[in-house]
């Protein structure tokens, strides 16, 4: 045992301090939330009360069935847009590709409340792109309210999809197509039978990333929601301005539950570990 750790010692020591930081950082924040979402509101008695006021509570349902809704949309929508652009990027001969690419990638270092800055400043009630549909007849209101959000969430989460795709695109040996070609597929073929399910991998992990990131962002929100709509950040953010009580630990850990069944389900249907 001596002898292994003396030959291992600086990997084991390495790992040690990993885990703790893992245990500190992630494991001690989840528990210290489940163990407040079970007290009530002295902090001195077990009840599963907190999580009976939260499914019962019209208010957090609908915030709920708002931001899955929102992050579904969103996730879809940026899956749509960002696997044909990644798809000409990784294989079309299309001049400017690094400019592309550093575009495609801009929202992940702009800050999202300036995302959504900029989009109030063209969409919203007096933006300029509102002000010229008008003025052109169309039937446009403001980009105010989940539509909006949808949209927003589409622009964040696209480098997020667009970055892993073309990563797989390029990690595809290009003599597979060309034997599927060779044997008398099609391109629509090919890629729909070849090309799609080599690349799957990574677009479901793109597609968990964005549902993940979506389902709990807070900054573009806060500019964008409409009345009477809210999402689940928003629910809490507006709870905790009035009380401070177990029963937003409860809502807290059933945004953590969620997110870490759509973890857990993607793992199944994909190893993360493979793509990661």
């Amino acid at each position: 045992m001596t002898a292994v750790f003396a030959r291992h010692g600086f990997p084991i020591a390495i790992g040690a301090i990993a885990a703790a930081f893992l245990g500190l950082f992630f494991l001690y924040p989840v528990l210290s939330v489940f163990g407040a979402s079970v007290l009530d509101s002295t902090g001195t008695t077990f009840t599963w009360r907190n999580y009976g006021v939260v499914l019962a509570s019209p208010f957090f349902l609908q915030a709920l069935g708002n931001s899955l809704v929102v992050a579904a949309a969103a996730t879809a929508l940026a899956i749509l847009l960002g696997v044909p652009f990644a798809f000409c990027v990784a294989r079309l001969a299309v001049a400017g590709k690094s400019a592309l690419l550093a575009l495609a990638a801009l929202p992940l270092v702009l800050p999202s409340f300036v995302s959504a800055y900029a989009l109030v400043l063209m969409f919203g009630r007096a933006g300029i792109v509102t002000g010229a549909l008008r003025a052109a007849g169309l039937p446009f209101e403001s980009i105010y309210g989940l539509k909006g959000i949808v949209v927003a969430y589409t622009l964040t989460l696209y480098p997020y999809v667009v970055l892993p795709t073309v990563a797989a695109f390029k990690s595809i040996d290009a003599s597979v197509e060309e034997a599927a070609q060779n044997l008398g597929a099609g391109p629509w073929t090919t890629f729909r039978r070849v090309t799609l399910p080599l690349i799957r991998p990574g677009m479901v992990a793109a597609a968990l990333f964005g549902f993940v990131i979506s389902f709990g962002n807070l900054e573009m929100t806060l500019f964008l929601i409409g009345p009477g709509r809210t999402t689940l950040p928003i629910a809490i953010l507006q709870y905790l301005e009035w009380r401070i009580d177990p029963v937003i630990a409860a809502v807290s850990l059933l945004q953590i539950v969620i997110i870490g069944a759509a973890m857990v389900a993607t793992d199944r249907y994909v190893k993360l570990a493979r793509v990661l």
